[in-house]
């Protein structure tokens, strides 16, 4: 695997190496021991899924405060998604900032790491997006936080208008630097 570091501290590449043959190809997605050797201290508890049939369909912007703050390593398994994560770390140099990648599944795999402390969301390009998440904290129901993927503070530059939002992400309040 290569690790990339991004313009927020901590948010990193992680690009897989596919072995490829007749078959196709096989790639290691995680290892503990490599993502120790590049200075990440993550070991996944639990894996999610977002299955997502509609092009443009928007999930974000989502984060847990302390002590339930969550890391994540998201890949897409099917489709594209423009991945978006937001700095949320009071000291950190990046603090309002953000970062985007576009994940493709016919693309040479590759996963976002997003430490703790990160609002992270998502805009499908393609219809039939599936993306992992591998977490390295069990969800802890009712401290589910988030704002709005619109803010015009943040000025998010997303590549396509939303046609699918939840009620709850429309709900959301606006960033606040405070």
């Amino acid at each position: 695997m290569k690790f990339v570091v991004s313009t927020l501290p901590g948010v990193v590449v992680v690009e897989a190496e596919p072995h490829p043959d007749d078959r196709g190809f096989f790639a290691r997605l995680y290892s503990p021991n490599e993502f120790g050797a590049a200075g990440i201290d993550f070991k996944p508890v639990q894996v999610n899924l977002s299955r997502n049939a509609r092009r443009h369909t928007l999930r974000g912007m989502h984060y847990q405060d302390p002590p339930h703050a969550e890391a994540k390593l998201v890949q897409i398994v099917r489709g594209a998604a423009y991945d978006v994560v937001v700095d949320l770390r009071p000291a950190s140099p990046a603090y309002g900032n953000w970062v985007a990648f576009t994940l493709d599944s016919s693309a040479p795999p590759r996963a976002i790491y997003i430490p703790e402390g990160c609002a992270h969301g998502f805009l499908t390009l393609q219809p039939d997006t599936d993306i992992l998440y591998y977490m390295g904290r069990i969800y802890e129901p009712g401290h589910a936080k988030g704002f709005r993927w619109d803010d015009r503070r943040l000025a998010i530059k997303w590549p396509a208008e939303p046609m699918i939002i939840s009620d709850a992400d429309r709900a959301w309040p606006d960033f606040s630097r405070s």
